[in-house]
C-alpha cells in the first residue's frame, strides 16, 4: 500500500500541516448596540397591542463575554395585566437574543415608563370642539 500523500492547498502549502477546524479559525464580536436593537425588536414583537402613538421600546445592553444584561424601557396599554406583559417581554427577549446573537441573558430589567389608557384615548377622539 502506498504512503498517504498530503495535498497542497491553493496557496501551495501542505493542507494537513496547518489545518484548523472552522470553529477555531476566529471569533465573532457582536456590539452592545446590535444586541440592544435585537432586544428592542423582541420587546415590540412580544407586545402586539402596543399603545398607538406611544414610544417604541428602548433597550440598553451590557455585553460581557457570552452574556448580555438587558434593560428595557417601554409603554403599556392600561388597563391590562402589567406583570404578565412584562413577563412575556422578558421571556421573548431572552429567547430572541439567544437565537439571534447566541448569548445568554440572565437579567432583563423592564422599566414601564408610561401607561396608555384606551378609555381616555377613545374619549379624547370622540370630542368635538
Amino acid at each position: 500500500m502506498a504512503d498517504p500523500v498530503a495535498v497542497a492547498g491553493a496557496s501551495g502549502r501542505d493542507a494537513s500541516a496547518g489545518w484548523v477546524p472552522p470553529a477555531d479559525r476566529g471569533s465573532t464580536a457582536i456590539a452592545d448596540r446590535v444586541v440592544a436593537k435585537i432586544a428592542a425588536r423582541a420587546a415590540r414583537e412580544a407586545l402586539p397591542d402596543a399603545p398607538e402613538g406611544g414610544a417604541p421600546p428602548h433597550a440598553m445592553v451590557v455585553v460581557h463575554h457570552e452574556t448580555a444584561r438587558v434593560r428595557l424601557s417601554l409603554e403599556l396599554e392600561y388597563p391590562s395585566d402589567i406583570g404578565a406583559q412584562c413577563g412575556a417581554v422578558r421571556r421573548h427577549v431572552v429567547e430572541r437574543v439567544k437565537a439571534l446573537a447566541g448569548m445568554e441573558v440572565p437579567e432583563v430589567a423592564v422599566h414601564v415608563e408610561r401607561l396608555h389608557s384606551a378609555l381616555s384615548r377613545g374619549a379624547a377622539q370622540g370630542r368635538i370642539r
